[in-house]
């Protein structure tokens, strides 16, 4: 499998992008994106579980019933959330004008929206762009796509993968945006799949669903979910490859690139994550079942103290197990073990002493490493990544509408 992200939406077969400046942003800032393919095809699609949605997430369920797409549509800047009736009728705007350039039907155009929540859509704006949109779609344009929908992002994400199923090369490419607010079931963030495989729709739903219960549900940043999250995956079956169905070791193959697509984007906004120094993969084993593995990975995980001592490099590890303590799961602590990288820092619930402690400082001190958690209860296990968590968030976040 070779990986070549330089195209990102836009590699796969039939895909064309753009992004432009419509004036949502200051001068000369890209804040409107367009994805199109030359051809309908199967969707899927996973939104943010916050009860307050955003008009987008709401116009994109009624449009994911038919199951077809061709287009998405995505502005940064403004998330068209909390902003009543007027903020569908922007959405449906957004959607229909679109549809109308292109001689498609309304249902096949998706809609993202990204930014300050509780401010009125300069629907006018997007709208008078809309023309320029799509006389500047390239099939090279995926860069320029990955730049408009960021906010506080400081690079694009973007991932191409290829692989060979059933004896057919297909591509899949993608685009995210992603720095704050980022926690499982969906966080502050935008991803969007591109696929040339040819797949049954309820297929393609079923493997995104899994995609992102690995990928973007395990990660975190600072413990928020907000209101616009959603990632879609759009195949347009221009591969001609033999229709992926459930069940099939073709669909395990195309499962499995779409989890290390959407796994390469989800820490690619860890990485990205406002303030972060550090990038750190909390790995739990030996749980009865998995939602018990889970909960103790999202408990360590999401700890102020663990994350703080994080950026402190401070190895701190009795923050570790106290977290583990208080994560609701019933547990022996006298069983569990605790690695630091490759250094064990907890046998059985006992600390094994200065030389391991000093060994664990200098894991600490690394941008990227993995705390590994032994339950010895069973044959479970989950794993989150989590980020440290700076003065540069808060300098961030105090200061996000100014």
């Amino acid at each position: 499998m070779r990986n070549d992200r330089a195209q990102g939406v836009t590699a796969p077969t039939g895909f064309q992008a753009t992004g432009l400046h419509c004036g949502i942003k200051k001068a000369g800032i890209l804040d409107l994106a367009l994805i199109v393919s030359e051809v309908a095809g199967p969707i899927a699609g996973v939104f943010t579980k916050n009860r307050v949605q955003a008009a987008p997430v709401r116009l994109n369920r009624l449009h994911l019933g038919r199951r077809q797409g061709r287009a998405i549509i995505v502005n940064s800047g403004n998330a068209n959330a909390c902003t009543g009736p007027d903020g569908l009728v922007a959405a449906k705007a957004m959607a229909s004008t679109v549809a109308q350039a292109l001689s498609i039907p309304t249902h096949q155009v998706f809609v993202g929206s990204t930014g300050v929540i509780g401010r009125p859509l300069p629907i006018d704006r997007i709208i008078g762009h809309v023309p320029t949109l799509i006389a500047r779609l390239s099939p090279r344009g995926g860069k320029q796509a990955a730049r408009a929908i960021l906010t506080t992002d400081l690079r694009p994400k973007t991932v191409v993968l290829r692989g060979r199923v059933n004896g057919t090369v297909i591509t899949i490419g993608g685009i995210a945006k992603g720095s704050g607010m980022i926690h499982p079931d969906m966080a502050t963030m935008l991803a969007f799949l591109t696929t040339d495989a040819a797949i049954e729709p309820a297929t393609l739903q079923r493997a995104l669903t899994s995609a992102v219960d690995q990928s973007f549900n395990c990660i975190t940043v600072d413990g928020d979910t907000s209101t616009n999250d959603m990632v879609l995956c759009l195949a347009n079956g221009m591969a001609r490859n033999r229709p992926i169905r459930e069940g099939t070791r073709h669909y395990r193959a195309f499962e499995q690139m779409l989890r290390e697509a959407s796994e390469r984007l989800a820490l690619a906004i860890c990485r990205d994550g406002e303030g972060v120094t550090k990038v750190v993969k909390i790995a739990v084993s030996g749980a009865k079942t998995e939602a018990a593995a889970k909960r103790v990975a999202s408990t360590v995980a999401t700890s102020n103290l663990v994350k703080t001592a994080l950026f402190g490099e401070d190895a701190n590890w009795g923050r570790v197990m106290a977290a583990i303590g208080r994560s609701d799961v019933p547990i022996d602590p006298n069983r569990v073990t605790v690695r630091f990288g490759d250094v064990v820092m907890v046998r059985k619930g006992t600390g094994t002493g200065l030389d391991a402690e000093r060994k664990i400082a200098r894991v600490f001190k690394q941008r990227e490493f993995t705390i590994s958690i032994d339950l010895d209860q069973g044959k479970a296990h989950a794993h989150m990544w989590t980020t440290d968590l700076s003065y540069e968030y808060v300098r961030i976040n105090a200061s996000y509408r100014s």
